[in-house]
């Protein structure tokens, strides 16, 4: 399996939260090489199952794959457009940044502001808010009109980049490398037995809150899942409390909302299967789908896996790719383990306390 290949084709196409019908079809695919059965949901997550020697027992493994973008607000008498923000966008990494405005055509463009040359010395010592940047498209007002409305939604300029020493760089890769790395656990899975059915699920808008997430868990009702998503690679001048090393393997959080036995297993499994591993520790929500598939009906073991990722909700996301690999092996060695006696007996919790 190339992954590169496979990286550059995720992410070459434009989904941002809410406008993922772009990427849908291309996940579907990838996914009917190895599932028996795929679906297109009414939201547009993307499901396949790969059945397993005991169908009563159900494995979900979810990753979403929106991107961040923007949507057009207003266009001035010059043609110069604004914008405001489809998830978490730090105003202040949009500056220069090449983008591609979704209209009746594709438009590219480029994101401005006023020059520090040009500013007064008050101004120069402001934080650069949405409000300050604009999209130059090189058309005035009239042209662009003509393929542009309000409510158009913008992506970043897909441009992936090969760097040295096994790490891949590109927009969106938050969170399609977690895609590629349920296609490296498909792989896998192929050479191993499992009693479980397995729901492999590519979600949506999970960047403007977990939508995907929350429908595609009540949906399946899985005896457990695994959230696979990505977690802040380490940088210069961050905490290293707060990031994760690059190289080092998968991060495993551990916390409230993350099923303490289920959790145990997978590590234990890292350890058994020498899969190089790293510790998250999540006080509280996790900032993932995992929270939302953990409260769904009546309450669902839910796991979090994250792979490590540089510059996190900008243009250049970047991660090594050792460490996507070593994810996709741990998802399919832990949910090829899991038999019928790793989970509750049905018949222990009466049918009065959750019933649907």
């Amino acid at each position: 399996m190339e992954i590169k290949s496979i990286l550059k084709e995720l992410t070459k196409e434009n989904g941002a939260s809410g406008y993922e019908h772009n990427v849908s079809q291309i996940l579907a695919n990838h996914l009917r090489k190895y599932c028996d059965d795929v679906q297109v949901d009414k939201l547009g997550s993307v499901i396949g199952r790969k059945k397993g020697s005991n169908p009563s027992r159900k494995i979900l493994i979810t990753a979403h794959y929106d991107e961040i973008g923007l949507l057009v607000t207003s266009i001035d008498k010059e043609g110069f457009i604004r914008f405001t923000k489809i998830g978490g966008i730090d105003p202040k990494i949009l500056l220069a940044t090449e983008v591609v405005i979704h209209g009746k055509n594709s438009i590219p463009g480029v994101i401005g502001a006023k020059p520090p040359h040009l500013l007064s010395p008050e101004d120069r010592n402001k934080t650069m808010g949405l409000q300050d940047l604009y999209i130059d498209t090189g058309m005035n007002y009239e042209e662009i009109t003509q393929y542009v409305s309000i409510g158009d939604y913008i992506t970043f300029k897909p441009v992936s980049l090969e760097l040295k020493s096994n790490y891949f760089s590109s927009k969106a890769l938050d969170n399609r490398c977690s895609f590629a790395s349920m296609l490296v656990a498909l792989e896998e899975l192929k050479n191993l037995k499992h009693e479980c059915d397995i729901y492999f699920a590519a979600t949506v808008q999970e960047e403007i809150g977990l939508t995907g997430g929350i429908t595609v868990s009540y949906n399946i009702d899985p005896d457990m899942a695994i959230v696979v998503d990505v977690c802040h690679g380490d940088m210069p001048d961050v905490p290293k409390e707060v990031t994760f090393p690059c190289g080092k393997g998968p991060a495993i959080a551990v916390g409230p909302v993350l099923n303490k036995k289920f959790t145990n297993k997978l590590i234990d499994k890292a350890k058994y299967e020498n899969i190089k591993y790293q510790i998250d520790v999540e006080p509280g929500g996790t900032g993932t789908e995992a929270w939302a598939t953990q409260v769904s009906r009546c309450g669902i073991p839910t796991v979090l896996i994250s792979i490590p990722l540089r510059y996190m909700h900008t243009a250049v996301e970047t991660l090594n790719i050792t460490d996507l690999t070593e994810t996709g092996k741990l998802i399919a060695r832990f949910a090829a383990s899991l038999t019928d006696e790793d989970f509750e007996k049905k018949e222990e919790i009466p049918a009065w306390i959750c019933k649907f």
